[in-house]
């Protein structure tokens, strides 16, 4: 199985000095995910989690809902003309009955690091109606001054951005600012899809009472898997996009972006925010 992480040379100049070193960097490979012995999408992910990592990705599809969907997750051997195996391709095989909606015709099956739903053919595509839907939860309440402290445990938790400096990362709160998991990844959607994979595998979702915490912007794809995992309340360090902020307002999402320390900006959602004040107007 691939490493997390791999050491390279480097040419290190500092102030006019120049050495020689070697330099811990975060791997990335491709892991090509199959449903049914059928290949449906290719991601470029940072070993590890992976059968997580698959299983969240089709949670966010629309495919697996509850831990019963699920058969087994298995390694190909075999994928390369050698007949090794690279341990970057999955095979996800749901049990009897379960419902395949037809994904492998709308969408690309090649996804970056950094775009998990570039190849969507349309907005209406990845509208997947979830089995969760957030209005119909209790309603969360959550003081900004706990989401304020949510970024540093974020980062306290990162250990493998430590050693390189180039990982995303997602995380998973408590309504009362407990730490319930936290995933690295190259991607950040991937880092999302193995916390919901890991929920999903051991009975998990909906995760109606957690706050999902993401350490770069909040995207499209963020935003529709939270809602997909039942999630009320997604937070960003950085910006959400228009359309983050559009499904958001459709769902009932609660999103949160720019949290840092005690500034931040809700963009829907507002009334799971409890504000000890009113909030100010203009």
């Amino acid at each position: 199985m691939g490493r997390v992480t791999e050491r390279r040379k480097v040419l290190r100049i500092r102030d006019g000095a120049v050495s020689s070193r070697a330099d811990t960097l975060v791997a990335e490979e491709p892991l090509e995910i199959r449903l049914n012995g059928k290949p449906l999408a290719i991601t470029m992910r940072t070993p590890g989690d992976d059968f997580a990592l698959a299983a969240g990705f089709l949670v966010s599809e629309g495919v697996l809902a509850t831990g019963s969907d699920l058969q087994n997750i298995v390694y190909c051997a075999g994928a390369i003309a050698d007949g090794s195996n690279t341990y970057n391709v999955v095979d996800v095989r749901t049990a009897p009955g379960v419902t395949i909606p037809d994904i492998t015709l709308e969408r690309n099956v090649y996804t970056t690091s950094s775009c998990g739903l570039c190849g969507k053919a349309s907005l209406d595509a990845v509208r997947t109606t979830t089995r969760w839907p957030i209005a119909d939860t209790p309603r969360l309440r959550v003081a900004p001054e706990l989401l304020a402290v949510l970024p540093d445990r974020l980062r306290e938790s990162q250990r493998v951005f430590d050693r390189t400096g180039g990982l995303h990362a997602a995380a998973l709160f408590s309504e009362d600012g407990e730490l319930l998991d936290v995933r690295e990844d190259v991607g950040r959607h991937n880092a999302v899809d193995k916390l919901v994979g890991r929920a999903l595998q051991s009975g998990g979702l909906p995760l109606s009472r957690a706050i999902l915490l993401v350490s770069g912007r909040a995207s499209f794809e963020l935003a529709q898997k939270a809602v997909m995992a039942g999630i009320p309340m997604l937070a960003a360090v950085s910006a959400p996009s228009s359309l983050a902020v559009d499904l958001a307002a459709e769902t009932g999402l609660t999103l949160v972006g720019f949290l840092r320390g005690a500034s931040m900006n809700v963009y829907a959602g507002e009334d799971r925010i409890a504000l000890r004040t009113a909030a100010s107007r203009g």
